[in-house]
């Protein structure tokens, strides 16, 4: 099991050897194991929600491995919402279809970007978690 300490560690050490400038805390409360909050240029972490995470990934690499690769998909949306100025309204005032719609693009998007900054040896693996992911949320 992955501490609090040793998620910051793994996101201060990929941040700081990608040169980006963005926040990072603990959230006890978040639902998801990890987020980016655009607003606040802050990535927020659930340590439980991490740790049932990689519980259910069923791939050989270590704990730190699919730490980063989730980190990995939340710069992703870091990313996208530098690259592409999304109409967050749409999300809270959008009819259903726009809503799903724009939802399944930023996802698409976080993972396409994400995947530019995954070092080679993690690749795979990374390619892995997303076609994983994908069952996991149907």
């Amino acid at each position: 099991m992955l501490y609090i300490w040793n998620i910051e560690k793994i996101i201060q050490q990929t941040l700081s050897w990608h040169n980006l400038d963005i926040n990072y805390e603990s959230n006890n409360q978040l639902t998801v194991p990890m987020s980016y909050n655009v607003s606040h240029n802050t990535i927020r972490f659930n340590y439980l929600k991490v740790n049932g995470y990689i519980a259910k990934m069923n791939i050989k690499e270590s704990e730190e491995s699919i730490v980063k690769i989730i980190l990995y998909r939340v710069l992703g949306y870091y990313m996208d919402f530098k690259k592409n100025k999304h109409d967050t309204r749409i999300l809270m005032y959008g009819e259903d279809k726009e809503i799903e719609e724009l939802k399944a693009l930023i996802e698409r998007n976080a993972w396409e970007f994400g995947r530019t900054l995954v070092p080679e040896e993690l690749q795979k693996a990374y390619d892995k978690v997303r076609e994983l992911d994908k069952r996991l949320i149907k």
